[in-house]
């Protein structure tokens, strides 16, 4: 019967594993590739339909079709009831009727697949905290997160203040095995060097004076993530139980007699460059490779300048409420945020866009709504005097050496302050000798020659 089933089956291309028993059997049903497994009610002295339900069990995925004879119809049905495909009776008059019933409980199996494929995918999308922006260096960041979705090693995130760390730290948790369990974040620049051993490990009753217990971040985040924010800043000798943690996946706590197991994956960020703190010292060289099994860097908001519009947008509309006056950016403001360098990242920007929303007559930002520091670029020569003479020319050299200040020495965006074409602009520099970039712009007025316009003779 078995060499009669692997004809029929493998004659339209089905790969077949025979056995003759339960014993035999049960090696094969870890096989990852195994889909069907068409099994008889009777098998000597074992019974099938136990292997039916311990196949249920183990891999409830997998679609049993049970065989037997004509007298054993009602226990078939029977077997349906308790997961079973489908049933097919011996003899096997039909060869087709098993090629029929084998491939719809393939296709039943691809098909469960794929919608916990599709579940999956939406539970992790909602579960997951949205990254706001399209440069290639956030898509690679949300790439590197997505592909850590069934892994779960340690990480490290390396990036500088404001850029993100906790929220990357929370979408690799969000969208690991341990989704379930609870995320515990801890900023360890922040617990005093008395007590972070404490604070991380947990203590007994009377340990110290005054202590009444603690389990310790570790216990409280056992099955879930822990995530050490600022792991540069934890002391040396704390450095050394951490490590044992990691290695021996238990703690002890002060006072106690005993280690406790735990359960956990731990994700840790600095703003510090961990490697160069192990060559001077400062950092334990074992402790730095186990935390740094995958590591992330996550890029300041000044190396994708293009992401800062959909950011600026995204909290505009997050700091929105029924009592906004504001509901948009002027283009030239949306300019000068593009222009700026952000030394506290994307938790500036933040700060920035919902200050001027609160100040901000309404209904959109302008450049004046803007609290920001605007300092003229090294390659921009810029002096705007306290008083002006009454002259047009003088007060046109102010407003242009102003927009530029104010837009940090670019260009594009100041011409766009002051509302004139970028060729235009720079016909006004060249016509007050204004430097940019270390070089003085030629006088491109419509008096002057075709080749002077276009630098090609006369240079500034």
């Amino acid at each position: 019967m078995l060499r009669s089933l692997k004809r029929i089956l493998e004659r339209i291309g089905y790969q077949t594993t025979l056995a003759e028993s339960v014993a035999e059997a049960e090696p094969h049903l870890a096989d990852p590739r195994l889909d069907v497994v068409l099994v008889d009610l009777l098998l000597g002295s074992a019974s099938g339909l136990e292997l039916l339900e311990q196949i249920k069990s183990v891999r409830p995925e997998i679609e049993v079709i049970v065989m037997t004879g004509h007298g054993s119809i009602e226990s078939a049905v029977g077997c349906i009831q308790r997961g079973a495909f489908d049933y097919l009776e011996k003899p096997f008059d039909d060869p087709h009727r098993i090629q029929t019933t084998v491939r719809k409980a393939i296709e039943r199996r691809s098909l469960v697949r794929r919608n916990r494929q599709l579940e999956d995918e939406l539970r992790a999308r909602s579960s997951i905290p949205e990254f706001v922006g399209k440069s290639p260096a956030m898509r690679i960041l949300a790439s590197k997160i997505h592909s850590l979705r069934h892994n779960e090693s340690h990480v490290l995130i390396q990036g500088e203040s404001g850029t993100g760390k906790e929220l990357v730290a929370y979408a690799i948790h969000s969208s690991s095995p341990r989704a379930s369990g609870d995320f515990v974040p801890v900023d360890c620049g922040a617990l005093p060097e008395t007590i972070i051993e404490s604070e991380l490990f947990g203590h007994e009753k009377g340990a110290f004076t005054g202590a009444i217990g603690a389990p310790g971040l570790f216990r409280i985040a056992n099955r879930g993530t822990l995530f050490l924010d600022e792991i540069g800043e934890i002391p040396p000798n704390v450095q050394a139980k951490l490590l044992r943690a990691l290695q021996h996946k238990e703690v002890r706590p002060l006072g106690a007699t005993s280690p406790v197991p735990i359960d956990i994956r731990v994700i840790s960020a600095t703003h510090r460059d961990l490697a160069a703190m192990v060559d001077e010292g400062g950092f334990r060289a074992d402790l730095f490779y186990r935390l740094n099994v995958v590591r992330i860097v996550i890029p300041p908001l000044r190396e994708r300048r293009g992401d800062i519009p959909l950011l600026a947008h995204h909290f505009l509309h997050k700091h929105t409420d029924e009592n906004s006056r504001v509901d948009g950016i002027d283009e030239q403001a949306l300019e000068l945020l593009i222009a700026s360098d952000w030394p506290g990242n994307v938790r500036e920007l933040e700060n920035t866009i919902e200050s001027a929303m609160a100040l901000a007559p309404g209904p959109r930002l302008g450049i004046s709504d803007l609290a920001l520091n605007r300092p003229a670029s090294r390659s921009t020569s810029v002096f705007v005097p306290t008083a002006l003479p009454i002259s047009l020319d003088a007060y046109e050299r102010c407003a242009l050496e102003r927009a530029l200040a104010d837009c940090v020495g670019d260009v594009t965006a100041a011409a766009r302050v002051l509302g004139i074409g970028r060729s235009t602009f720079y016909r006004k520099l060249g016509k007050h000798g204004i430097v940019v970039g270390g070089r003085a712009q030629p006088d491109r007025s419509p008096a002057a020659s075709t080749s002077d316009r276009y630098g090609t003779t006369r240079g500034g």
